[in-house]
């Protein structure tokens, strides 16, 4: 009993000087969540169409502290170029492994090896095979998963979109031992494909999902909704949609290619944080105006 109010006691004190530290370092802090960079302009002058032009928008609306990019990054060392060009050495970057990811062994080992020079004094390290594209950490008054649903419980390439035993085991654990009001969880693949916000195109419907594997999927969820997590962030689909499906708030956050993509508006997130509430803003690119526009502002409640 002593030991139960102890670990109790350490975890309120925990959460005051989180709230705290939030109070003295600013009312709003912010990150951003970019998705499915894949494709390249042929010329430098084509580059602000693509990834390199969503980059320059982000930094135009005042960046956050760091990116979270939601998988199908393609080749991710082009990607953190872009990402060092515009942003400078110090942005941090962190990838969330995609299905087409897997595809590309080298690819695959360029994030290893990021992570493992980039990240490591900072974050929570995944289960045994999946050390470097699983992850948490920090930042402010919120905790943020990062998932690889391509981890089999023994190689972090060796399976199709799903939460397996060993992942979900990391994850429940990592749930367990956090003190922060907010949480994040991001992974590649939507609990079910929702149609695009503004043109309805519908992409990896049915079954090619986490719904491929639906106990899986709804142990996964549950888990989720028992913490009381601020929102699921994927991509997968390549179009942008919101919703909150059975009490979690699910955000697809479409893709972040420019041109390379032009069936649906490219897109980029800004997640916001006060002391006691969070909400996204949605820009997306609008080609009349040849520019990323703030299209949506949505409260994560």
């Amino acid at each position: 009993m002593k030991d139960k109010y102890y670990r109790t006691s350490r975890a309120c004190i925990a959460c005051v000087v989180v709230l705290l530290a939030c109070c003295q370092s600013g009312c709003i802090s912010s990150f951003d969540v970019t998705s499915d960079i894949q494709g390249w302009p042929k010329t430098e002058e084509q580059s602000s169409q693509y990834f390199a032009g969503a980059c320059k928008a982000v930094q135009q609306t005042k960046q956050g502290a760091f990116m979270v990019s939601v998988g199908d990054i393609v080749p991710p060392d082009r990607v953190y170029d872009e990402i060092k060009t515009v942003f400078g050495p110090d942005y941090r970057w962190y990838p969330v492994i995609g299905n087409h990811n897997i595809e590309n062994p080298e690819g695959m080992q360029w994030i290893r090896n990021y992570v493992k020079q980039n990240l490591y004094n900072i974050i929570n390290p995944g289960p045994k095979g999946s050390e470097e594209t699983t992850y948490s950490f920090n930042y402010k008054n919120a905790h943020i998963i990062v998932l690889n649903e391509y981890y089999d419980g023994k190689s972090d390439t060796g399976t199709s979109g799903d939460v397996c035993d060993s992942l979900y085991e990391w994850i429940e654990n990592d749930l367990k031992t956090n003190n922060r009001p907010f949480i994040f969880v991001f992974g590649h693949e939507p609990f079910i494909s929702i149609p695009d916000i503004d043109n309805g195109r519908h992409r990896h419907n049915k079954g090619d999902n986490l719904d491929e594997y639906p106990q899986n999927s709804h142990r996964f969820a549950k888990l989720l909704r028992q913490h009381h997590i601020t929102a699921y962030i994927n991509g997968h689909t390549h179009n942008f949609s919101y919703a909150k499906i059975n009490g979690i708030w699910q955000i697809t956050v479409g893709h972040t290619m420019g041109d390379a993509d032009q069936n649906a508006s490219s897109t980029f997130l800004k997640v916001k944080l006060s002391m006691f509430k969070c909400w996204v803003e949605v820009y997306r690119f609008n080609k009349e105006q040849d520019a990323y526009q703030l299209n949506y502002t949505f409260e994560l409640k």
